[in-house]
């Protein structure tokens, strides 16, 4: 398992961004999230060692997870991503989109059905956008989908978008001033998945956690306990 970012930066776009992690990280170096610019590492996966092998290893690898791969101002690099991605067919790339709308225009012209080794992640937070995002979502040809609904800030009814969903994965919000999850819409969504044999992962509670009734406060190095 690995992690690709060729660019940093990015631009709050939806409710799910309101306490983004990335923002919150650059803001304490001073750095400036909405500038974007291409990373020094951007050719990683394609440098060669001298018997001619890779440097870094195949497996799966998180593309651009400190931005967003389909972001309007990564346009004039993204073509080199995808000749990497096709390069590095031992490896299986895996994104999260927050801009699932763009998907047509950013993909290459071979692109078909879709790349064998590319996981496109849905990224939704809310009713409004999981209807608006994943109506377009569940028609783009692309062969393995995902949604990730995190971080959750209400009850969301995603049943009649799973068809052709590998998985989802829920999560709530980590920030002191973060929206509660309630471990009810969990369980919600958990029986949604159920119903249309879709895997299900729950990743973490969230800062402010609801469950039976009661709210907890929860440091970072519990959210996952």
């Amino acid at each position: 398992m690995g992690r690709w970012d060729p660019w940093r930066g990015c631009h709050r776009c939806s409710e799910g961004c309101k306490f983004c992690y990335i923002h919150k990280g650059d803001a304490k170096r001073g750095i400036d999230t909405n500038t974007i610019v291409r990373n020094d590492n951007f050719y990683r996966l394609t440098a060669k060692k001298k018997n001619g092998e890779y440097k870094a290893g195949s497996g799966l690898i998180y593309l651009c997870f400190s931005s967003d791969f389909l972001l309007e101002d990564a346009d004039q690099w993204r073509s080199e991503c995808w000749d990497i991605i096709r390069e590095r067919s031992d490896c299986t790339f895996l994104f999260l989109t927050k801009r699932i709308e763009r998907f047509m225009q950013c993909i290459p012209e071979n692109w078909g059905n879709g790349y064998d080794n590319v996981v496109v992640c849905c990224t939704v937070e809310n009713q409004e956008n999981a209807d608006r995002k994943l109506s377009v979502f569940q028609r783009l040809p692309i062969k393995y989908k995902q949604i990730t609904a995190q971080p959750l800030i209400e009850r969301i009814d995603l049943e009649k978008y799973l068809d052709g969903i590998e998985a989802v994965v829920v999560g709530g919000e980590s920030d002191k001033n973060a929206r509660a999850l309630d471990y009810d819409w969990v369980l919600d969504i958990r029986e949604q998945c159920i119903r249309q044999n879709v895997s299900f992962q729950f990743r973490q509670c969230g800062t402010h956690f609801i469950k039976d009734g009661k709210q907890y406060t929860l440091q970072v190095k519990d959210l996952c306990s």
